[in-house]
């Protein structure tokens, strides 16, 4: 992997050094002789990985710490310290240094904090790479049609101010995509999204997938696991299939919820979380709290902001759109070449009832694609329900 360093010390001689045996070493050098020359490569995102004298004509190196924190590719910063600088090199390890490397600099020392730093920028790399993904995930809701934009506008209000958000709507209408929109176009970005399907989880182990249990809390639990709330404190926890949760479960969310705290199954002390909740939900939650199957407190909790995802059959000016992109994805996908849709398959599409929304779209171009020799998708190639 290449890598871009940038080397900070103010003794001339010692920064041409390092930087000559680095270049030979293939890497891109950068050169500063003080904290401002350091922060205008920062500022320009131009350093994967710093090397930081500590003392410095115009600084204390280390405020770097601090200075790069929110940056979503903060560079590993190695710390290189004199003699009597070790009880500070190791203070500074605890703030966020990578390492720290004493003079006079052994090289091969050098190499191997290096090859560390390196695994660190890769990893957050690849976390950009799929935060990027995720962004570009979001045209799956994207439309020109006024009833999604409505809903995406006011996605977009809930998400600045992470107040709990309810999203409703049919099967396969791109509700988790939407709850990753708000995410991504939230404060909270940069944190995790922790999403769950309530019906994919038996009842009797869903307590301990939200809040966690302790050694021994119950049979085969044989070490502490954290729980979902836990895992997306900072960041948002989406529970999709809500309306699956059982009544005594209900209970203990809204508590969780109320209190933005809980104890793990089996555990006595109380654990504080700062976490966003999304809720989905295909059923109508209004009639079930009317049959006595949903509580009603739990219901206004979530519902502070109340997003509906119409179905399919009620915004088909974005079926274009939406081709376009599937057939965007499945060439990347699939190594195919396909550009182009013909008139009759567009018009066959649009008179089609969509009962599975936009999920069904997906499958109905992804299977298209894959008996489509030529660069148009035809009628021919959409399966005989829309012929």
């Amino acid at each position: 992997m290449t890598a871009t360093i940038l080397v900070v010390d103010d003794e001339e001689n010692a920064r041409q050094h390092i930087g000559d045996y680095l270049e030979g070493d293939g890497y891109e050098v950068l050169l500063a002789a003080n904290l401002k020359e350091a922060r205008a490569h920062i500022e320009q995102e131009n350093a994967d990985i710093i090397l930081l004298d500590v003392q410095l004509p115009d600084g204390y190196g280390p405020d770097l710490l601090e200075e790069t924190t929110q940056l979503a590719l903060r560079p590993p910063i190695i710390l290189i310290t004199a003699y009597g600088d070790i009880d500070m090199a190791v203070d500074a390890m605890k703030s966020g240094a990578r390492d720290f490397l004493q003079k006079p600099i052994q090289f091969d020392r050098l190499d191997l904090s290096i090859q560390r730093a390196k695994e660190i920028v890769a990893m957050r790399r690849e976390l950009a790479h799929f935060r990027d993904q995720q962004r570009g995930d979001l045209n799956f809701v994207v439309g020109k049609s006024p009833a999604i934009r409505e809903q995406l506008d006011l996605a977009q209000r809930a998400a600045q101010t992470s107040v709990s958000v309810l999203i409703t709507g049919e099967t396969g209408t791109g509700k988790d995509m939407l709850a990753r929109a708000i995410h991504q176009m939230g404060p909270r970005a940069e944190k995790s999204f922790v999403g769950v399907n309530c019906a994919a989880i038996q009842n009797t182990m869903l307590e301990a997938e939200l809040f966690g249990h302790e050694a021994g809390a119950f049979t085969g639990a044989q070490k502490r696991k954290h729980g979902l709330m836990e895992v997306a404190d900072e960041g948002i926890l989406f529970l999709d299939e809500i309306s699956s949760l059982p009544v005594d479960m209900q209970a203990k969310l809204l508590r969780a919820l109320e209190e933005q705290a809980f104890r793990r199954v089996g555990g006595t002390n109380t654990i504080k979380v700062d976490v966003q909740i999304l809720a989905a939900s295909n059923r109508n939650l209004e009639a079930m709290i009317e049959e006595g199957q949903f509580r009603e407190d739990l219901y206004y909790r979530l519902k502070v902001v109340d997003l509906h995802v119409p179905p399919l059959r009620e915004h088909k000016e974005d079926i274009p759109e939406l081709v376009g992109l599937f057939i965007s994805e499945n060439n990347k996908r699939m190594g195919l070449n396909v550009t182009d849709i013909s008139e009759q398959a567009m018009a066959a599409l649009h008179k089609h009832d969509w009962p599975g929304n936009i999920r069904q779209l997906r499958n109905a171009i992804e299977r298209a694609m894959l008996f489509c020799d030529e660069a148009t998708i035809d009628l021919g190639h959409l399966s005989s329900e829309f012929r």
